[in-house]
C-alpha cells in the first residue's frame, strides 16, 4: 500500500466509498443525501491537504486501487490556526487491514511536519469503531455532546470531541 497526495482526478475513485459511508449515516454528520459535487467540494476543498491510500491490483501500470482517503486542514483560523483537523475514510470493502491506522499515522506525521501543535476531532460518533483507533494513537476525549447524533441503529448517541498534542512528538 502506498499513501500519496491526492490529485483532482482521484475523486471519481474516492466518491463511491465516500458516498457509501456518508449515506450509511453511522459515522459522519454530513447529510446522507449529499450530492456528488457538494461532496467533492467538502472533501477536496482547496484549503485541505488530501491523501489517498492505494494498493496494487496486479493489473499493470493502471492497476492501482484507492482503498482510503484522508484530509488535513486547520481546525480554526487566525491565532489558533496551528490546531489541525482531519477526516478519514476507508472503503468498507477493505476495512480491518490497517489502512485507517496507516492513513492516521501518515496524516499525523504530515501535520507535525506542517507545524501543527495539536489535532482535534470535533464530532466523533461515540459508537464509531474508530474511537479505539484514535485512543490507541494518543487522542483523548475532551468531552461528549450527549444524544447529538441520530444513529440509524442505536438511536441518539453522543459526539466526542477528541484531541491529541503533536508537540511532544519528534519531528
Amino acid at each position: 500500500m502506498q499513501i500519496r497526495d491526492a490529485a483532482p482526478e482521484d475523486w471519481p475513485r474516492i466518491w463511491p466509498f465516500w458516498h457509501r459511508i456518508v449515506a450509511a449515516a453511522e459515522t459522519y454528520s454530513w447529510d446522507p443525501d449529499t450530492p456528488e459535487e457538494q461532496a467533492r467540494a467538502l472533501w477536496m476543498h482547496p484549503v485541505k491537504r488530501v491523501f489517498v491510500a492505494e494498493e496494487d491490483t496486479g493489473s499493470g501500470p493502471a492497476g492501482r486501487r484507492i482503498v482510503g482517503s484522508a484530509y488535513l486542514t486547520p481546525n480554526y483560523g487566525g491565532p489558533a490556526a496551528r490546531i489541525a483537523n482531519a477526516g478519514f475514510m476507508v472503503d468498507p470493502d477493505h476495512t480491518g487491514r490497517g489502512i485507517g491506522r496507516a492513513l492516521a499515522e501518515h496524516v499525523l506525521a504530515e501535520a507535525r511536519a506542517d507545524g501543527y501543535r495539536g489535532m482535534v476531532f470535533n464530532a466523533v460518533v461515540e459508537t464509531n469503531p474508530a474511537v479505539g483507533l484514535w485512543t490507541s494513537l494518543g487522542f483523548t476525549v475532551l468531552g461528549t455532546v450527549p444524544r447529538a447524533f441520530d444513529h440509524p441503529r442505536h438511536g441518539p448517541v453522543g459526539l466526542h470531541i477528541m484531541y491529541r498534542s503533536l508537540e511532544d512528538e519528534p519531528r
